[in-house]
């Protein structure tokens, strides 16, 4: 009779966490993660990033460091797997991205577009003249324009975009 006193609380254990996972068995684990928001050819896409090749940038933003990212950067005979994206070193405004998938998700057609981003920072030469830039196109005519100076860096940046210009989401973003 003791023994079965002390089973007894044990079983009832067991048999709530059983039933906890048939009731969680239907959904899947999510996560939660910064949502930010860039530009691509004059409309706001959103974006998460998890991971960047730079030391002192992956500890600013408080995602994973992987040096290995660097090795995405373009070689001779071999194709990029990098797209650049245009951060602007004042934060005077969001991000630029030079591509986007079309549509979002399993049908993308756009075979430029790569979640991999080889950073370049943007500087205003006047920065009174400063004005919101929405695409790759506008930034490159406000370098022609002397506006602008552009540096190309080493740091890649790993930022999959989770909806774009399409408005829609990739399956299971909320």
């Amino acid at each position: 009779m003791r023994s079965l006193r002390l089973c007894l609380p044990l079983l009832a254990s067991v048999l709530l966490c059983a039933c906890s996972a048939v009731l969680d068995a239907g959904r899947s684990p999510t996560v939660s993660l910064p949502l930010h928001q860039a530009w691509f050819d004059g409309r706001k896409v959103d974006y998460v990033t998890t991971d960047i090749s730079d030391p002192a940038m992956a500890q600013a933003l408080g995602v994973h460091l992987v040096p290995r990212l660097a090795l995405a950067l373009p070689a001779p005979g071999r194709p990029s797997l990098v797209e650049r994206v245009y951060k602007f070193v004042d934060d005077s405004q969001i991000t630029v991205f030079q591509s986007a998938p079309s549509p979002t998700g399993p049908g993308n057609t756009d075979t430029s577009y790569s979640p991999l981003w080889r950073m370049v920072l943007v500087k205003w030469k006047q920065p009174a003249q400063a004005r919101e830039l929405k695409s790759e196109e506008q930034i490159l005519s406000a370098v022609e324009a002397q506006e602008l100076s552009l540096q190309m860096t080493d740091i890649i940046v790993n930022c999959p975009i989770t909806r774009s210009v399409d408005g829609r989401a990739i399956a299971g973003a909320k």
